[in-house]
């Protein structure tokens, strides 16, 4: 008797009555949400707590000043941005 195929995972993988089983087996013994939270990808956090993300218009030629600027340093847009903003506050 072969296992009916209810899909795939998001890896491929096909989800059958046998992987169904031991998955809900493993449910049932119950998850270390330590070490989820621990695994969990994404990007890693900036500060003190969790980064927004704001919003700003750059005309044209200010965007382009900014991307030529940030490839001359081998950087991104939004760290340079980062760092004028954090000197701009300092100085005032």
């Amino acid at each position: 008797m072969t296992d009916k195929n209810h899909g795939k995972t998001r890896s491929g993988e096909p989800i059958t009555d046998q992987l169904v089983e031991t998955l809900a087996r493993k449910a049932e013994e119950g998850f270390d949400v330590d070490e989820i939270l621990r695994r969990r990808g994404g990007r890693p956090p900036m500060g003190s707590a969790a980064a927004s993300v704001e919003s700003v218009r750059l005309d044209p030629e200010l965007l382009q000043a900014l991307s030529r600027r940030a490839d001359e340093e081998g950087r991104t847009n939004s760290e340079l941005i980062r760092d004028a903003l954090r000197r701009y506050l300092q100085a005032s």
